[in-house]
């Protein structure tokens, strides 16, 4: 195989996709270079060990919250592992991302500090209310173990996915087991992880990765439907983005040229493909060179038709510039 591999080890490791890389090379582990053997499947036993903690640890999340009556949902993460491939706990994680409702952020507040964790971002408990008022998610970590991010929303933007909330439908998952995990249910999932993906313009392969591989099997007919459906649910341009995107890199729109054309007709949504194909192909994280995120910035205005969304847009990441900064 002529390749660059240390390249090749590198932005899987940028990609976080180094568990799914040696699954699939894992076959013809004798011809790859011995370094590189190493170097993936030590990542991929790592990243299923780091798993099976992560499941643990949301068991026991999960028994906490029943107990106290907080209904919650696990997003992303394992639940997506186990929907999306046969070996889940390949798919890297690092933190547990739990929905709950707004109401419920003071109680569930006190269930994370009684498991030990502290709060890190915002920093000072007493911002915690404040934050979440214009932020989807705080962050929460505790010393030797897992990041939690507690979210009252799922999209940065309140006028995306509206009305997907911890109240929505939802699909009881095993993610190993004996370890049943309540998430979203097919639709709402499929119009929250395009939102996800576009929210930073999805500069991880991991994030397409999984939405393609969700996809995957499904007949033309269904594939249609979620995109509809995706309509209703306010997910936007970003289920589009995220279908052309998708197709691009694992042909999921070849049975749906009709669909792809629609989709590709809207000169916005064949932007967002195109700068988040630029954005994937990028050898650092764009937080690592300067002016790195302004491709995730301006894509955000595109994701909604009309004045309002964009307006709301140009507020929240003005109201975001200000807080980081503290003018």
């Amino acid at each position: 195989m002529d390749l660059d591999w240390n390249r090749l080890v590198n932005l899987a490791r940028r990609h976080r996709v180094q568990g799914l890389a040696w699954n699939g090379l894992a076959q013809h582990a004798e011809r790859l270079p011995a370094h590189v053997r190493e170097a993936l499947s030590s990542d991929a036993r790592s990243i299923a060990a780091t798993n099976l903690g992560i499941a643990a640890e949301c068991r026991g999340l999960q028994t906490d919250f029943q107990n106290a009556g907080l209904p919650l949902l696990f997003i992303k993460g394992l639940t997506v592992g186990a929907l999306a491939y046969r070996s889940p706990l390949l798919k890297m994680g690092w933190d547990i991302d739990l929905l709950i409702d707004p109401p419920h952020l003071e109680t569930a507040a006190k269930l994370l500090l009684e498991r030990g964790y502290a709060l890190r971002l915002p920093s000072d408990l007493a911002d915690l209310q404040h934050w979440h008022a214009r932020s989807k998610e705080s962050v929460w970590g505790r010393e030797h173990s897992f990041y939690v991010e507690l979210h009252t929303r799922l999209a940065d933007n309140p006028r995306l996915i509206p009305r997907i909330d911890v109240h929505t439908p939802r699909q009881l998952i095993e993610v190993v087991p004996g370890v049943p995990l309540p998430t979203l249910a097919q639709d709402e999932l499929f119009a929250y992880l395009a939102v996800h993906g576009a929210s930073s313009a999805w500069f991880r392969l991991k994030w397409i990765s999984d939405f393609a591989a969700l996809l995957h099997g499904r007949d033309a007919r269904e594939i249609e439907r979620l995109y509809g459906r995706s309509q209703d649910l306010g997910a936007a341009r970003a289920a589009g983005q995220a279908l052309l995107l998708a197709d691009s890199l694992f042909g999921t729109l070849q049975p749906l040229p009709a669909l792809r054309g629609q989709l590709e007709s809207d000169r916005a949504t064949r932007l967002l493909r195109a700068a988040a194909l630029r954005m994937m192909a990028g050898e650092h994280e764009p937080t690592e060179r300067p002016l790195g995120t302004l491709t995730i910035h301006w894509t955000q205005l595109l994701l909604r038709r009309g004045f309002a969304y964009k307006s709301s847009e140009l507020w929240r990441q003005g109201a975001g510039l200000l807080n980081r900064y503290g003018q």
